[in-house]
């Protein structure tokens, strides 16, 4: 083979439509824009305009806001957490964290962190990391011996936990 005899395969390349060549070629005389008028003519593109009427998406009223610091948590139950004890996927000795939930197949990915709710029963003395818990779930783990340290505790469990110290 030689340099000379080098080319792609068989139908990977496919010669380009010169548009507006007569009409013998297809794609002659409008050149596949349709007839006349604005949008016919180069350069034209108005998205969402309709004709000098108020367009849709102006008509409509504007309805709320997106909040900025807005958190998109993982909600964790501590019943679950459980489960996952029983089932060997957690193992009790080490600190729970988003991560080992995350190996667990708990949660499926780590958004924003993990809330720590208090729906269930535990029964193993546990250590959490979590974002933030709620008070029920705090109570949950300390009654079973365990402990939750938090970036941030909601409100009340915050409160509470700092009232208790």
């Amino acid at each position: 083979m030689k340099l000379n005899e080098i080319h792609d395969n068989e139908g990977a390349t496919k010669a380009r439509m010169r548009v507006g060549r007569g009409i013998g070629s297809g794609k002659g005389k409008t050149a596949g824009r349709g007839v006349k008028g604005q949008k016919a003519r180069t350069g034209v593109s108005i998205k969402g305009f309709e004709g000098g009427q108020m367009p849709l998406h102006r008509r409509l009223p504007k309805r709320g806001f997106n909040n900025l610091y807005s958190t998109d948590l993982n909600e964790v139950n501590v019943g679950r957490v459980q489960e996952a004890i029983d089932a060997g996927k957690l193992d009790k000795a080490a600190t729970v964290t988003v991560d080992a939930l995350v190996k667990a197949g708990i949660i499926g990915r780590a958004r924003d962190g993990v809330k720590l709710l208090g729906v269930g029963e535990l029964k193993t003395k546990l250590s959490f990391e979590v974002t933030r818990a709620s008070k029920s779930a705090i109570e949950a783990v300390e009654k079973a011996g365990g402990s939750v340290t938090t970036a941030f505790a909601a409100g009340v469990a915050h409160r509470a936990t700092v009232a208790s110290a």
